[in-house]
């Protein structure tokens, strides 16, 4: 992570070319889960391409308060010396999990069959954001847990058998599919999961890493419970949803052309790739030849002559963290776009449908806030599209990181209040933005 003080605010002024080759950090999904299965695997995990965010490290402390030793060699790599799936022991205080979601969500189901109790704490956001649908599955297993009126802290009691269990998902979650199949891993029989919708697999991915069978059957996942994880050499490819930023970015410029590197691809996460290329954007993909759970590309992106799109509804599970920027792409689009199905936004971070909507109208941009997405007319034409004015991102990561692409069509200067949690997900995106032509500077 950069060293000095974190801005609270950026000044963003239009800027109309990006340029250049650009490497986004590590996925913060694998970084995560690659931590927790070294953690509990047998032997030493030798992780590179470690994101090095708040969130990822929230995880990796709650590991070594956990009993876990983890090393940190170089920059962006971590080794785990696994304790099995049985040496975790308690940490005599509560585990503090930053704002990061994943890291509580996936916690609640490793260590609802632990012999000890644990409570699971964060920041002033996590503590508003809803943990029953994580909650409830692992009551049917067997499991005592307490939240608060549904929300954190979380309070794990430990010491009950877990018994495998036969689950369908009310809503498509990866969080909670991931919650079950590890918390799968402490329970007697078969666990399995089914899921409306296709969600995030890098957990089945990443159990398969480290030696765990998962078996797939259309959209049910299930694993044998006392399965032992071996550890494994992880790297750790770039995240998508960070590349999502400039997948925008070089979509809307005025000209330049933009080459994002080693970029994971997991076709459970490329959600956004389809709705863009659906929009008439100009990404090439040359995939990699690298031999790992998680396929990996390079993409070049060009200026194009962005269309309005219908979201078809099975792509919204796959696209959830990227519709903040594609509200960017959407309102510079000619013809209107609509987005419906994407209630989960509304409890993430902050209330995303609320808080782009918000953003949108500082802007002069016209949409309308719909209770599961929003409706944009796309403003495509000959002058700027955003007007100048000031965003609140109410301390969502995601919320700054668009409305600073959304600079490249702006008639003047756009101010992002609220912006140190861009450290949870996406350490200096700042200067990276700025090295490929957005002109951001703190404020």
């Amino acid at each position: 992570m950069n060293a000095g003080p974190v801005p609270q605010s950026w000044r963003v002024t239009p800027s109309r070319a990006v340029r250049g080759r650009v490497r986004v950090p590590g996925d913060k999904s694998v970084s995560h889960r690659a931590l927790m299965l070294g953690g509990i695997a047998t032997g030493e995990t030798r992780i590179t391409g470690f994101l090095d965010s708040e969130d990822c490290l929230a995880t990796l402390g709650a590991l070594r308060a956990l009993g876990v030793t983890i090393e940190r060699p170089a920059e962006r790599e971590v080794v785990v010396q696994g304790v099995g799936l049985h040496g975790l022991r308690a940490a005599g205080h509560a585990l503090d999990m930053g704002n990061a979601g994943t890291a509580m969500r996936l916690s609640m189901g490793l260590l609802a069959g632990q012999r000890f109790g644990s409570t699971l704490v964060g920041d002033a956001s996590l503590m508003r954001r809803p943990m029953e649908r994580a909650a409830a599955p692992l009551r049917l297993m067997g499991a005592r847990i307490d939240t608060q009126d549904g929300r954190p802290p979380v309070l794990l009691h430990g010491g009950t058998a877990l018994q495998g269990i036969d689950y369908a998902l009310p809503v498509a979650s990866a969080q909670v599919k991931s919650a079950v199949l590890l918390a799968g891993l402490y329970a007697e029989g078969e666990t399995r999961v089914t899921e409306p919708a296709v969600t995030r697999d890098h957990t089945e991915r990443m159990l398969g890493g480290f030696g765990v069978e998962v078996r797939r059957d259309a959209a049910t996942a299930a694993l044998r419970g006392g399965q032992t994880l071996h550890g494994a050499r992880i790297a750790v490819p770039g995240d998508f949803s960070s590349a999502a930023f400039f997948m925008v970015a070089g979509s809307i410029a005025g000209e330049g052309s933009l080459v994002l590197e080693n970029v994971g691809l997991n076709p459970t996460r490329t959600g956004l790739l389809d709705i863009l290329r659906a929009m008439g954007a100009d990404i090439t993909v040359e995939e990699s030849d690298h031999q790992g759970p998680e396929p990996i590309a390079t993409l070049t992106v060009r200026p194009a002559r962005l269309r309005g799109i219908d979201v078809p509804p099975e792509w919204v599970p796959l696209a959830i963290d990227e519709f903040p920027v594609f509200f960017i792409a959407a309102a510079c689009a000619e013809g209107p776009s609509v987005l419906r199905g994407a209630e989960e936004l509304r409890v993430k971070e902050s209330d995303r449908l609320a808080v782009m909507a918000e953003g949108l109208r500082a802007l002069g941009v016209e949409h309308e806030l719909l209770p599961d997405g929003m409706r944009l007319a796309g403003r495509r034409g000959a002058g700027p599209v955003f007007g100048a004015g000031r965003i609140d991102s109410h301390g969502d990561h995601r919320i700054a990181m668009s409305f600073a692409v959304a600079s490249l069509q702006a008639a003047g200067e756009i101010r992002v209040v609220d912006v140190a949690n861009v450290a949870t997900s996406f350490p200096g995106f700042a200067q990276l933005a700025a090295a490929a032509g957005l002109a951001v500077v703190p404020a």
